[in-house]
């Protein structure tokens, strides 16, 4: 009997290592870094600036994480930093690549170190927005009365998607040669048209939909009849390299995860209206008690998949 304790020692010594390797190729060293359902604790979420709807989905799934027994982190920064990050594993997951149009230049760079997860919204557009009473109808209107709005586009940060859309494709395409596009930030756009509504002034501004700001102010879309801007877009989540692997419940829970319309300005409107943006994190939580099916019904959905 002794001859065969040997290999058996052996076997079991190869098997130990096999799952120690297996737990380390997760980026965990012990089960003490796993959640109960075996991802990783840790999860970086990356957030664009100014970017509510991603800031809303982003800040609502810090809130499900830490009540699942995980370790999320949020950090906001530019799109290009964002995916930048992702590529580089620096991050682990996005709420806000816009595709097919908005974010498609970022994929096609670094599409090949993240990993597609899904859409959790398909309605999403581009708009060049006005104040309600104004007398410009169309973006090509822009070109023939653009003293209307002192001959200015007001935009948001020059790294954004949007903004390369609007340089690129909306100002060539109508040729407006005349307008002044002016390359700001998200905030600085939304003060100059909170500004604008109050004094009565008309003004033109680069946004998209969905965003609170069309609950808050009176404004419209320009008609877009050349389709410069891009039709409806969906709403998707990147991770980095491997995020299925470390997470794979978690990815089992994203690929289910949709937001309404309803919901999604919702949330918005309590977390960027009502709260003014000042405790996103209390405000995911009070969304969450309010809607106490959301998770359950979610997790169901995966369980089912």
């Amino acid at each position: 009997m002794r001859v065969h304790s040997r290999p058996l020692a052996l076997i079991a010594s190869v098997a130990s290592a096999a799952l120690l390797l297996g737990a380390c190729s997760s980026g965990t060293a012990d089960a003490a870094d796993l959640t109960p359902g075996g991802d990783l604790k840790d999860v970086k979420i990356a957030v664009h600036n100014g970017w509510d709807e991603g800031i809303a989905a982003s800040f609502l799934w810090q809130a499900i994480l830490k009540d699942e027994g995980y370790s999320p982190a949020i950090e906001m920064a530019d799109p290009g930093i964002v995916y930048t990050g992702i590529a580089g594993g620096d991050f682990d997951v996005n709420f806000d690549m816009w595709l097919p149009v908005t974010h498609a230049d970022y994929l096609e760079k670094y599409g090949d170190d993240m990993e597609q997860l899904g859409s959790w919204y398909d309605k999403a557009q581009l708009t060049i927005a006005v104040n309600e009473d104004s007398p410009l109808k169309s973006i090509a209107d822009l070109k023939t009365q653009g003293d209307v709005v002192g001959n200015r586009l007001v935009g948001i940060e020059s790294g954004a998607g949007l903004t390369r859309i609007t340089k690129d494709e909306v100002i060539p395409t109508y040729g407006l040669d005349n307008i002044e596009f002016v390359e700001s930030s998200t905030s600085a756009m939304l003060a100059e048209l909170s500004g604008a509504v109050d004094e009565g002034r008309d003004i033109a501004v680069t946004l998209w939909s969905p965003h609170w700001a069309y609950d808050a102010y009176p404004i419209r879309n320009l008609e877009d009849p050349e389709g410069a801007l891009g039709g409806a877009e969906k709403i998707e989540m990147v991770g980095r390299t491997d995020f299925g692997t470390d997470y794979p419940q978690l990815t089992a829970w994203l690929a289910k995860f949709t937001l309404t319309d309803e919901q999604l300005f919702a949330l918005e409107n309590l977390m960027f209206n009502e709260n003014g943006g000042k405790d996103n994190e209390g405000s995911a939580t009070k969304w969450l008690a309010d809607n106490p099916a959301f998770v359950t019904d979610l997790k169901a959905a995966a369980d089912k998949a």
